[in-house]
């Protein structure tokens, strides 16, 4: 086997793409990253990263609020659009026919049409560099009912999520096993 050394640089793909939500139900925008994820359970946390040029990262900095929508095929376009046009020159929820609506803890919109919807209050600014990690708090997880089962579980790969690898959107596949089929003892069949 014969691998290429290439120069440093970000190659942990893939990565979520969602829309986040950011500023009021009066004035809000939507920014798509893929660089965001959990950094905690307890308490839980996740993180964002934004480049401060960013329009969105200005409203962030000023709230210190936002919301991680996660985003499925059926949103893939409303995603993409939302990750290229700038919410200076737009009204992305708009221009992409979503629909902002009230969370509980946060004035960032949420989008209805999301599956999953997670409100964060910002804790933390870490300057990194090109980027600025917004450290959170998560305050409360909103999910779409029509993907819950008849016991209870919530089915997000009914959703049809989406994941970002290398300038790509992916749409998820086949589960492989749960966590921890690989150590599970077989049940032994009965005859």
């Amino acid at each position: 086997m014969s691998k290429q050394l290439w120069k440093a640089g970000n190659m942990v793909y893939p990565l979520p793409a969602v829309m986040l939500s950011c500023g009021s139900m009066e004035n809000g925008n939507i920014i798509t990253i893929s660089w965001t994820g959990t950094i905690c359970t307890n308490p839980p946390m996740v993180y964002a990263s934004i480049r401060p040029t960013r329009y969105s990262y200005e409203l962030i900095k000023e709230s210190m609020e936002f919301v991680i929508n996660l985003t499925t095929k059926d949103l893939a376009k409303e995603t993409d659009f939302c990750g290229v046009k700038s919410g200076r020159d737009c009204d992305k929820f708009k221009e992409n026919k979503l629909t902002p609506i009230k969370g509980n803890f946060v004035s960032a919109p949420m989008i209805e049409e999301s599956p999953v919807n997670i409100e964060c209050r910002v804790i933390e600014i870490k300057e990194l560099g090109s980027h600025h990690m917004f450290i959170a708090e998560i305050l409360g997880v909103h999910v779409d009912e029509q993907y819950m089962d008849k016991k209870g579980k919530f089915n997000l790969s009914d959703a049809n999520p989406i994941s970002y690898s290398h300038g790509t959107y992916y749409e998820l596949g086949n589960s492989l096993g749960t966590f921890g089929y690989s150590v599970a003892k077989k049940k032994k069949k009965r005859r």
